[in-house]
Parts: C-alpha cells; sequence; structure tokens
C-alpha cells in the first residue's frame, strides 16, 4: 500500500504542476498580440495539456486503488466525512482539468473574450484546491 501512495502522490504532484502552470500561460496568451510569441505560446499549452491530462490518469487510478485498500476490502466502502470532501474536491479538479481543455481550444480558435486578469484569477483555483485536500488528508478535521 505504501507503494501505491507513493506513487498516487507523485503523480498527484505532477499533474498539479501542469494545472499551477497551464493557467499562467493562459495569462500571457491574453496578454500577447504578437502571432510568432502567440503560437509558441500555444504550442506550449497544448504540449503541457497533454502531458498533465497523461499524468492525471495514474493520479486518479492509484488513488481509486488507495479508496479500495483502505475502504472497499470488506465491502463496506464506509468513508470518514474528510473523505467525501476530499472526493468532491477530486472531482472538482477533473473539471477544472477539462476546463482548461475547453480554454486552450477557444485560444487556438482566437475566440477568447476573457481578460489577463481573469486568468490570474482562474490561476488561484487549483492552489486553493490542493490546499484543501492536504488539509482534508492530513488533519482529518471530520
Amino acid at each position: 500500500m505504501l507503494w501505491v501512495k507513493a506513487f498516487h502522490i507523485l503523480f498527484v504532484v505532477s499533474w498539479f504542476s501542469g494545472l499551477f502552470y497551464l493557467p499562467r500561460i493562459f495569462v500571457n496568451l491574453a496578454l500577447e498580440k504578437e502571432s510568432v510569441s502567440r503560437e509558441r505560446l500555444l504550442l506550449m499549452a497544448r504540449k503541457l495539456y497533454r502531458f498533465m491530462m497523461m499524468l492525471s490518469v495514474p493520479a486518479v487510478l492509484l488513488g481509486a486503488w488507495l479508496l479500495w485498500l483502505q475502504y472497499g476490502g470488506n465491502g463496506s466502502f464506509k468513508m470518514p466525512g474528510w473523505m467525501h470532501a476530499k472526493l468532491a474536491l477530486v472531482i472538482l479538479a477533473i473539471g477544472y482539468s477539462h476546463a482548461c481543455g475547453a480554454i486552450l481550444k477557444k485560444f487556438e480558435r482566437g475566440a477568447n473574450t476573457r481578460s489577463h486578469t481573469w486568468y490570474r484569477w482562474f490561476n488561484e483555483v487549483p492552489v486553493l484546491m490542493l490546499l484543501a485536500i492536504i488539509i482534508l488528508v492530513v488533519v482529518k478535521p471530520f
């Protein structure tokens, strides 16, 4: 179980690294008017998005495996409240990842209507999600 947990943490950290950086690229894309720089940023965003999404799959699968090892082995799946909250935040993180993909497609089509300021605030969401997840897992407040 410790090996599964170690690799789960590795993939979650890698996935969230992408979630921290991709919206930062969106900030720069929203500011950029020059086509050469814009194309370079789009290429970076595309590559990061694909890599980030590949990393999210083992993070989620290993997390599901840990969930089964901890709570499902006896067939009850009775979990504490903090785990329900954590799973809700994980679902939100998955949704946020897919929202990043939708935003990237808008930038690729030249259909972005949001300002760099909006993306700066959007960039803070995964930090808050990860902070809440860490607190739930470590402190187990309920």
